[in-house]
């Protein structure tokens, strides 16, 4: 076998080439964007970048096929609740099913990320924001949404044969779109219904700076400081934002005021994969035109969750059931929605995952597990720990 460290454009095409071949004939695969994937590893692209660095390999076998691929990264931003130990990450792995093969790649990791002075890794996880390329898929393998990792089940058996243990489980939930919400969700609406402090409201494109400091509000409330989350600046809210637009669904995009105060937020996008899947992996001009060309018309009958949240002082409150009923009132008749899925909520996080089972007749559609290998062995292994 060879392994070979990406430094030139043709090694970079190879290192997306090897997760086609490995995923070829699965007929539930959906081939990234080239540029989604690429965008990780270019400074100009990644912000991450100034404050961490990555490298990747390229694994063949004796007659130059590929067969493998995995990218390592330090990042000093990346910290988990917990913590006590110096934490790299390993990522866009691939492989054939072949444990010795893997195993090279893992040690590849292991030994460039020691050298970087890290004392565990965790994989595969993103050099970059959570929300893309995390976790590795362990249950629920149809099509991957939007920017989601997506593997062959026996990837699971190379990484815990390696040594790897489950540091946190990531659960998606799929909910029937069209389907009444359960009578709970209606009851505790009620209790809001008709108080003119309390308020719900979709978001508006030719309102994206005011609902972009609502986004943040909520934010830097219900998360920043948790699991190495930092607060957030308006104006990243609003370059996300304007990003978003051009796919961007109003009527799917919520949030909840007291007093005219933002306290919620539930935040949605279209499946894009819907779209995606029929460009191959390319964004250049063309694919952009018939993207345009798809969004017009084929009816999207799937959304996707990115973000649910409720500031502190109005958890546990309701407010959450307030805003979900709220926003069926819209979303159920005016839209083509027949799916809804949620992603992902860390099975650390109780609260979050009664929201979703409350939401109606919702299923656990998809598991993926953050795994983390620690360089001593003999270290105690603690899973992430439990948030209050």
């Amino acid at each position: 076998m060879q392994l070979t460290v990406v430094r030139t454009p043709e090694e970079g095409k190879e290192f997306l080439k090897v997760n086609i071949l490995l995923n070829k004939g699965n007929p539930n695969y959906i081939r990234p964007l080239d540029k989604d994937v690429n965008e990780v590893f270019e400074e100009k692209k990644n912000k991450t970048f100034r404050h961490g660095e990555v490298i990747r390999w390229i694994l063949k076998d004796g007659n130059g096929g590929l067969i493998g691929r995995i990218a390592a990264f330090v990042n000093k931003k990346y910290k988990n609740k917990g913590d006590d130990v110096q934490v790299g990450g390993c990522g866009f792995f691939d492989c054939t099913d072949d444990q010795q093969a893997a195993n090279l790649l893992f040690d590849t990791a292991r030994n460039w990320l020691q050298e970087k002075g890290m004392q565990a890794m965790d994989g595969p996880i993103n050099f970059g924001e959570r929300d893309r390329w995390w976790g590795l898929v362990v249950e629920g393998f149809q099509e991957p949404l939007y920017c989601m990792n997506y593997n062959p089940p026996y990837y699971q058996k190379l990484f815990e044969t390696y040594g790897f243990q489950p540091f946190f489980h990531q659960i998606c939930f799929g909910l029937d779109a069209k389907k009444k919400l359960t009578k709970k969700m209606y009851d505790r609406h009620a209790v809001y219904e008709g108080n003119p402090d309390f308020s719900a409201t979709h978001i508006r494109k030719n309102q994206l700076d005011k609902f972009a400091q609502d986004f943040t509000t909520i934010y830097n409330k219900a998360w920043a400081g948790h699991g190495g989350l930092k607060e957030l600046k308006k104006s990243q809210v609003v370059t996300t934002f304007n990003k978003m637009k051009p796919v961007m669904d109003e009527k799917v995009i919520w949030f909840a005021y007291h007093k005219e105060e933002p306290i919620a937020m539930f935040v949605n996008i279209p499946d894009l994969n819907q779209y995606f899947k029929h460009l191959n992996g390319k964004f250049g001009l063309l694919q952009k035109l018939k993207f345009l060309w798809l969004q017009k018309t084929m009816a999207n009958t799937k959304f996707n969750g990115v973000v649910f949240g409720v500031v502190p002082e109005f958890q546990g409150m309701g407010i959450d059931a307030f805003m979900v009923v709220e926003s069926a009132k819209i979303i159920q008749p005016q839209t083509s929605y027949l799916d809804y899925e949620m992603q992902w909520i860390g099975d650390f996080n109780p609260k979050m995952l009664n929201i979703a089972e409350s939401l109606g007749e919702t299923f656990r559609s998809r598991q993926l597990t953050t795994y983390r290998f620690l360089f001593d062995r003999e270290k105690e292994f603690k899973r992430h720990p439990m948030l209050a």
